[in-house]
């Protein structure tokens, strides 16, 4: 557990769903809390990256930005710029259904790839589109690479996947995991609320 720290995204402006989404529950736990407990068995700590005035009462110790109003880039960036570990699991809060089994699948294929080899870890949703709020990156060196983007002016999480050696997982490597078709249900407005709460009564 020493070699990893896991980093949860909470800094979005929430727009879409109108109130914080951090805050939101399924099942009696915050989204945040979702995503902690998954991470806590697998990481030597879990901390918060969150620009809000109000982060720390989550209970979690609390990443700040380092580049102020900067997006998911912006969060990545703070997370591995503060990781003190060689590794850093990258979750934003507004997908509670993921869980160890996938953080765990990541880590093994990562093994597998070879510190030499990979840069990053990064799953495929089942739509195609790669999912770089939900990744494991090496730290040091993604850590740059994220800082030169922001500096270029260039923001888009998944161009940071693009500039270092990622390893892809496609969602076939991850499809028999539990509950695997629910990993990547981003909730975002009032009606993805709806079905996520309908879905974590299953």
């Amino acid at each position: 557990m020493a070699d990893l720290e896991g980093f949860i995204l909470a800094g979005g402006a929430s727009s879409r769903m109108g109130l914080d989404k951090s805050r939101l529950r399924l099942g009696g736990l915050t989204f945040v809390e979702r995503v902690a407990r998954a991470l806590g068995p697998l990481a030597a700590r879990v901390r918060l990256v969150s620009s809000r005035p109000d982060a720390s009462a989550h209970g979690l110790p609390v990443v700040r930005d380092l580049h102020e109003s900067r997006g998911a880039l912006g969060g990545i960036h703070a997370a591995l710029t503060n990781c003190r570990a060689p590794l850093a699991l990258v979750v934003s809060c507004d997908l509670p259904f993921v869980t160890r089994e996938l953080f765990d699948r990541l880590l093994s294929l990562h093994a597998d790839a070879g510190d030499a080899d990979a840069d990053a870890v990064a799953p495929i949703q089942p739509d195609g589109r790669p999912q770089p709020l939900c990744a494991l990156y090496s730290a040091a060196s993604c850590a740059r690479v994220a800082d030169e983007l922001i500096r270029a002016g260039e923001l888009r999480p998944r161009e940071l996947l693009r500039r270092v050696r990622t390893r892809w997982v496609a969602f076939d490597e991850l499809a028999d995991l539990p509950n695997s078709a629910r990993f990547f249900e981003n909730v975002n407005t009032p009606e993805d609320y709806e079905k996520a709460k309908a879905e974590a009564r299953d």
